[in-house]
């Protein structure tokens, strides 16, 4: 349980770092211990939930959160992790890590694509605009979809689309994102405890150790460079998509 503990601590700072929950770790570390994929993704949606609470109450102490941007993505989420859960139940275990390994990858080309755009819009263009209600229903909903199917809170797509769809800046983006992550997180693991998939224990272990690690990045992510919250998400996913990949082929 000490290493749960450990291996919670740096789950935790990297939710607070890039809004993912913590999940993105979680579930690699859990199926390297020879838990299966769904449960794996089942008891990483019980600490997601203990982090993402302990990490949004800190964005809030510190006035960096919009509550009504959280329920605007939360509500879609809501019913779409259901869909999640039950894909996941269904679906052959190399299957849904080679489909997570494409999800992280997916993911960095979207990043990469807003700052294109980015560089290439015109003034008029690049000023603030307020989301169309079609782009945070997409947004939430692929948030919650993946919350149920790959047990990750959903932040891994839900920071970029915020970006690319939402307008969003990054920081803006993680901080919503933890925030959304407690409303996916409470919807699938209701889903995955009906059928019997959380190991209750080991998520708690997890998520206390996650609660501590995400009190240190909410508290810092305020004072880095945009970049450099990029750049360590892109990283993340990138290292992650390939470790997934050799997992499916090695069971």
């Amino acid at each position: 349980m000490v290493t749960l503990f450990v291996i919670g601590i740096g789950a935790g700072l990297l939710a607070g770092l890039l809004g993912v929950g913590g999940g993105v770790l979680m579930v690699p570390v859990l199926i390297g211990l020879g838990v299966s994929p769904v449960q794996a993704f089942g008891t990483s949606n019980l600490a997601i939930l203990i982090t993402s609470i302990s990490g949004t109450w800190q964005n809030w102490r510190s006035g960096n959160l919009q509550a009504a941007s959280i329920w605007q993505l939360g509500l879609p989420a809501i019913a779409t992790a259901q869909l999640g859960v039950f894909l996941a139940q269904r679906l052959p275990g190399n299957v849904l890590l080679l489909g997570i390994a494409g999800l992280y990858f997916l993911n960095i080309f979207l990043v990469e694509l807003r700052q294109w755009l980015n560089r290439n819009a015109s003034p008029d263009k690049d000023k603030p605009t307020q989301p169309s209600l079609m782009s945070v229903l997409i947004t939430g909903a692929l948030g919650g979809v993946l919350a149920g199917l790959f047990g990750i809170g959903g932040g891994t797509l839900m920071v970029p689309l915020q970006v690319l769809l939402m307008r969003v800046p990054i920081k803006t983006a993680v901080q919503t994102s933890l925030g959304v992550i407690i409303v996916t997180a409470c919807s699938a693991l209701s889903g995955y405890a009906v059928a019997g998939d959380v190991l209750w224990v080991q998520g708690f272990w997890l998520g206390l150790g996650g609660l501590l690690g995400v009190q240190v990045t909410t508290r810092l992510l305020p004072k880095l460079p945009a970049v450099l919250v990029q750049r360590c998400f892109q990283l993340l996913l990138l290292s992650f998509g390939i470790y997934f990949i050799w997992k499916a082929q090695n069971p």
